[in-house]
Parts: C-alpha cells; sequence; structure tokens
C-alpha cells in the first residue's frame, strides 16, 4: 500500500490517517499509540513497525518549516514493513510530528517559489521549539512536546534516533552526534545520483570535524561554540539524550531549493572580508525589520502569539550574531561555507519579515503593505543570489529515506 499522498507535502491529519491504514493493514507487526500532547493538547502520536529490542527512532516534524520529513517518515515506514531484512533485528518506530502546534501555523505545503514559502512561514522561538527547549530553559519549563520526546528516547533506548530536517535553499548534510563509519559513501552516491548538492562547509556545523563531505560531527560539550551568541546548543539539545542509553543521533537534511554555490570546496580568496560584509548586509537588513515592528508595536498593543514571539525572537539574534561573523576568524575558508553563511544571513531577518508580516495582515495594519514588498524583494533575490533550483519532492524523500537506512545499517554494524 502506498502511503504518500500523492507526493505532497502531508499534514499531520494525513499522517495521522496513512500511519492508521498502515497499522490497520498490518495489525501483528505495526502498532500506533499516543505518546503525549502539545501545549494547545494536540496529540502526538508515534508508529512502531516490528518488535525486535533494538530500537531506530525516527522523529519528523521538529521544525515546522521543514515539511519534507513528514513524507520521508511515511516513505520510510512503508519501505520497512516491505523489506523484512531491515527489521529482522531492529524495531522501527517513527514519531509522526514533534511539533503539531508549529505545524498548524506553517501554511505552504506545497510552495510554488521562495516567497510563496515565506508567505506561509512560521518556525517558533528556541524555547518553543521541542528538540532544541533544553539548550535555553530549566527541565521544569520544558513544554509537553519536549517531554514527550525525552520519554520515547528513554522507554525505546534507540541505538540510532534519525531526526528528519531541512533547509530552505541550499543543499544537503548530516549531523552525528557520533561519526557512524562508512555512511559518507552512500549519502555521497545518493546525492549526486538525484541531482542534490552536497553542503560541505554548512554554516549550521561551523568548526565541526567531517566524516566527509557534508558529514558532520558534533564537538564535545566542553568544546567552544563557533557562533558564542548563539543560545541553541545543539550538545544540549534532545539529540544528546540517546548518549544515555549508549546511542547517538543523526539530523538529516534535505533542501526544497538546490544551489551549487554551497557545494564548492574552492578556497574562497578573502572569506574573513567576505563575512564581515556578510554580518554588516545582516545588521542592516535586521535593522530595517526592527523598524517596521518598532512602528507597529504601539498598533499592536494586546497581541501576542507563537507568531510575534517568533519574530522577535529572530530579530534578537541578529547583533550577536553579526558580532560573532565581525570578530571570530572564519570556521573554514571555503566557498561552500561562504556561500552557507551568505544564505543563513539572507534567511534570519527574512523569516522575521515573514513572521512579522502575518501578524500585521491579521491585524490589518497600515505597514503590512510595505513589508510584502520587503519579503518579496528579498525572496526574489535569495533565489536569484544562488540560483535556486526545486528539489522534486520525490527526490528529496529518496535521498533522505537512502541516508537514513544507510545510517541504521551502518550504526549497526558499529553497535555489534
Amino acid at each position: 500500500m502506498s502511503l504518500l499522498p500523492q507526493l505532497r507535502y502531508p499534514t499531520v491529519a494525513q499522517l495521522l490517517s496513512s500511519a492508521g491504514a498502515l497499522a490497520a493493514h498490518r495489525p501483528a507487526l505495526c502498532t500506533l499509540r499516543q505518546v503525549g500532547v502539545s501545549r494547545a493538547g494536540r496529540p502526538l502520536h508515534l508508529l512502531s513497525v516490528g518488535h525486535a529490542g533494538r530500537a531506530v527512532l525516527v522523529v519528523a516534524g521538529a521544525h515546522a518549516n521543514e515539511p519534507a520529513g513528514g513524507s520521508t517518515l511515511l516513505a520510510l515506514a512503508e519501505r520497512v514493513v516491505g523489506e523484512r531484512e531491515l527489521r529482522t533485528d531492529t524495531s522501527w518506530h517513527f514519531l509522526l510530528c514533534a511539533d503539531p502546534d508549529g505545524a498548524s501555523l506553517h501554511v505552504t505545503p506545497a510552495p510554488r517559489s521562495l516567497l510563496d514559502y515565506h508567505l506561509g512561514f512560521f518556525r517558533p522561538a528556541a524555547e518553543e521549539q521541542p528538540e532544541w527547549s533544553p539548550a535555553v530553559l530549566p527541565p521544569h519549563r520544558l513544554p509537553p512536546e519536549t517531554r514527550a520526546l525525552t520519554a520515547v528516547i528513554d522507554e525505546l533506548r534507540p541505538y540510532l534516533q534519525v531526526t528528519l530536517h531541512g533547509t530552505d535553499l541550499g543543499g544537503s548534510w548530516v549531523q552525528l552526534t557520533k561519526d557512524i563509519p562508512g555512511l559518507a559513501e552512500p549519502f555521497a552516491k545518493s546525492a549526486a545520483q538525484l541531482h542534490i548538492p552536497v553542503e560541505t562547509g554548512a554554516s549550521d556545523a561551523a568548526g565541526w570535524s567531517a566524516s566527509g563531505p557534508g558529514v558532520h560531527v558534533m564537538p564535545s560539550p566542553d568544546a567552544g561554540a563557533a557562533y558564542p551568541s548563539m543560545p541553541d546548543d545543539a550538545r544540549q539539545s534532545t539529540w544528546y539524550r540517546t548518549h544515555r542509553h549508549g546511542g547517538l543521533t543523526a539530523v538529516v537534511e534535505v533542501p526544497m531549493w538546490a544551489s551549487d554555490l554551497v557545494d564548492d570546496p574552492a578556497p574562497h580568496p578573502a572569506p574573513a572580508a567576505a563575512i564581515r560584509r556578510l554580518a554588516r548586509r545582516l545588521l542592516r537588513d535586521g535593522l530595517e525589520v526592527e523598524r517596521v515592528l518598532s512602528d507597529a508595536l504601539p498598533r499592536l498593543e494586546g497581541v501576542d502569539g507563537p507568531m510575534l514571539r517568533a519574530a522577535r525572537w529572530a530579530l534578537e539574534l541578529v547583533p550577536g550574531l553579526a558580532a560573532d561573523w565581525m570578530h571570530t576568524p572564519p570556521a573554514d575558508d571555503t566557498m561552500a561555507y561562504v556561500g552557507s553563511v551568505d544564505a543563513f544571513g539572507r534567511r534570519l531577518p527574512l523569516r522575521a519579515a515573514a513572521m512579522l508580516l502575518r501578524v500585521l495582515k491579521e491585524t490589518d495594519d497600515r505597514a503590512a503593505p510595505h513589508l510584502e514588498r520587503l519579503v518579496a524583494t528579498w525572496s526574489e533575490a535569495f533565489a536569484e543570489r544562488f540560483r535556486a533550483r526545486w528539489v522534486p519532492l520525490e527526490h528529496q524523500v529518496e535521498h533522505q529515506s537512502r541516508t537514513v537506512v544507510a545510517a541504521a545499517l551502518h550504526a549497526r554494524d558499529q553497535a555489534e
């Protein structure tokens, strides 16, 4: 049976419907159960395939604006049911959506352009993100989604957790909490076959070691952070929860739009100067959105909610990140790394502007038309600068699925 709903990004309701259909079709093999609720009372569901004690946990929907993971999760579940060898000594467990509240707010399931994507954009502040909240909140304040996820990890004790992420524009890369020897080769082969660039200098993994192009291994907890101002240190996230049980986590990123500018390993002629220029642009763009927000705030008295909180949080990151880029030596000197930093610098104020625009539109604020023009201009410039090309959803899903299976097999061999 095919679980993918016509190769579109599935909603949480569609994920649940497909998972329920699979569990009903193969009741001796599959179970579907609720493992928690969100802050707004939405249920969190876990689909399990197989009964072996050794476990793989796959998490989708940790970031609402990264929708490919739901499609990949369904494809993986179908594959595991159909391929007995994948479950002879391993059970597979799929958390359908880690943040259903966020998923309800990101409303562009099938964008035609970066502008479409940003007009429906939502990504919550760090303390409201299930995987990241432990990096910025004390344990007694963790949201229920985080507590549900950590409880599942502690129950299953997976030798591998895979969390399915994505980027709007760029390439594919993998982040590992421990190295998985042998993963780099099948990852690179899959990306090449599907014409997906490998993000060899991902700014998200600045300063990390690499076991192969695009396969980055997170530093030890006592190592210094490449961007000291950033609050969401991956080493404090739920990704490290698996280490309590002898496991590890792989984060598999796949782009919606691809750019070959993040796949160029050639040395940049002047990386420090280039990144300082990007820092100045980041400050300028952030200030432009901040001015709109400051002007609108008196008219937004009494308005609150995750959209406005997220926009303000994104803007709060700008000064510190720009200072990091200004005053810290580049973590990498390649064209790919400078390209990834360029994309990051465009992405942050654009996302803040997009979320603030949604707030202003809801209140019919007079600043909305100006901000909408800014979001359109920045989206178009982003796509043009990086020569963006759409990655067909079936390629996003296939590459992410292949990488998950390869990670599971190589990590299993390592554990043995």
